[in-house]
């Protein structure tokens, strides 16, 4: 499995970015994929995931500001980033496990500036 993640960047406080991971496979609509993110100094967290069923959960801190969604036929989830604050900075990252394997996308940057 191959994850390609885009979109990241430069926006200023309570602006509005979307990521897209786009995976490799014919069997994408059976992954469960996640976007996580890493700040520097700190520790990768889980931000979103996303069911095969279509069934989302988020991390406290960005419930109400964050949509996850997927689109099976174009091997794509996306991250919908709303209200960003300037603690949101770090490198998202898009994941899947399958068949016991964890696969990570090359990370994208976004910077919040305040």
């Amino acid at each position: 499995v191959q994850l390609q993640a885009s979109g990241g960047g430069l926006v200023q406080a309570g602006g509005s970015l979307r990521l897209s991971c786009v995976a490799s496979g014919s069997t994408f609509s059976s992954y469960v994929m996640g976007w996580y993110r890493q700040a520097p100094g700190k520790r990768r967290e889980l931000v979103a995931v996303i069911g095969s069923g279509g069934s989302t959960n988020y991390v406290d801190s960005v419930k109400g500001r964050f949509i996850i969604s997927r689109d099976n036929a174009k091997n794509t989830v996306y991250l919908q980033m709303n209200s960003l604050k300037p603690e949101d900075t770090a490198v998202y990252y898009c994941h899947t496990r399958w068949y016991d394997m964890d696969y990570w996308g090359k990370g994208t940057l976004v910077t919040v500036s305040s």
